[in-house]
């Protein structure tokens, strides 16, 4: 094909997809136990320099306590993709994260990110490329189909594909331009359900958001559950199981694992907690001081959800809304 242009940003994660599909094969598909803790996942699964992503937008579902496991471990060097919101901003915070593919990183209705500017003058995030929603999720797809890129639409005709590392280029069946986006293959998947089962057979409630794409688009991925159910309660509607347990390497289960993001008709987003972010992140002493409190000096998530106390995490619940 003809190459009509090209974005400027560097090709973080070359996708090897021949090797991809080799080791899928590899994977055990056998049903065995693969719940952990969150220091064992952590331990066993994320290495320092490790490609890893999280999923949804926002602060919808967002894997927080594996992400602050993480950070309590000190695993640096870090390369993240994603499009989160709270969930980055700690890990860019904690200095874990040398390279970033992605398309937002900010506090929504509460402005941009002062950490991520902090972060890049400092030296300490070395790289960043720039994607739509859009054309990140096609990425994680063209990895799943087992082809190095995918054409699309999105981008076209922005500084968004100015800053990708994607391709537009001429299409050999209609002769019109289109782009071109590399699969991308991660080390690492985080994702937090509603429910799985021990094995790994995974539900979600709500919006589904990327989910299906990164699941088959990791060498590994670990799954944090708010709920760990019998498998007769998923094979009570198998059409829901939007990740199967042959993907999966291991489930956690963290109740309120998304605090303090949202988990649809089960509890609230802490707009409190937000805000206290929000303002303690405009400087790095204030920072500091709140990594300190709600990560380090606390041993695990459990001891995270004593912090933040059990009349709040109630109230959360009670105020969102039903099904009905």
């Amino acid at each position: 094909m003809k190459i009509l242009q090209e974005g400027i940003g560097e090709l973080l994660q070359p996708p090897d997809v021949n090797g991809f599909r080799e080791w899928n094969r590899k994977k055990s598909k056998s049903l065995i136990d693969k719940r952990m803790n969150d220091a064992e996942v952590v331990r066993r699964f994320i290495h320092e320099g490790d490609f890893i992503g999280t999923e949804l937008y926002g602060s919808v579902r967002c894997p927080m306590s594996i992400v602050n496991e993480i950070i309590r471990q000190d695993i640096k060097n870090l390369r993240l993709v994603g499009q989160g919101v709270y969930e980055s901003d700690v890990l860019l915070a904690a200095g874990l994260i040398k390279e970033i593919d992605y398309t937002y990183i900010g506090l929504e209705l509460y402005g941009i990110s002062h950490v991520i500017r902090r972060e890049i003058d400092a030296g300490r995030v070395e790289k960043i490329v720039e994607w739509s929603n859009g054309a990140l999720v096609w990425r994680f797809k063209a990895a799943a189909m087992g082809v190095p890129f995918i054409p699309v639409r999105s981008m076209l005709g922005t500084d968004t594909f100015k800053y990708s590392a994607a391709k537009l280029v001429e299409c050999p069946y209609t002769g019109d331009p289109i782009a071109l986006v590399p699969a991308l293959i991660l080390d690492v998947g985080i994702i937090h359900v509603h429910r799985a089962d021990k094995y790994g057979n995974c539900q979600i409630d709500g919006i589904t958001g990327f989910a299906y794409e990164m699941s088959r688009a990791c060498k590994t991925l670990i799954i944090s559950a708010e709920e760990i159910v019998s498998t007769d309660v998923i094979r009570r509607q198998p059409d829901r199981t939007i990740i199967p347990y042959y993907l999966v390497d291991a489930v956690v289960h963290a109740p309120f694992g998304s605090h303090p993001g949202e988990m649809c008709y089960h509890y609230e987003r802490d707009e409190e907690h937000i805000q206290l972010w929000a303002e303690v992140s405009k400087k790095p002493e204030t920072t500091q001081e709140y990594l300190e409190k709600y990560i380090y000096n606390l041993k695990d998530h459990q001891e995270y959800l004593d912090l933040i106390g059990e009349e709040r995490l109630q109230y959360l619940q009670d105020i969102v809304p039903s099904r009905g």
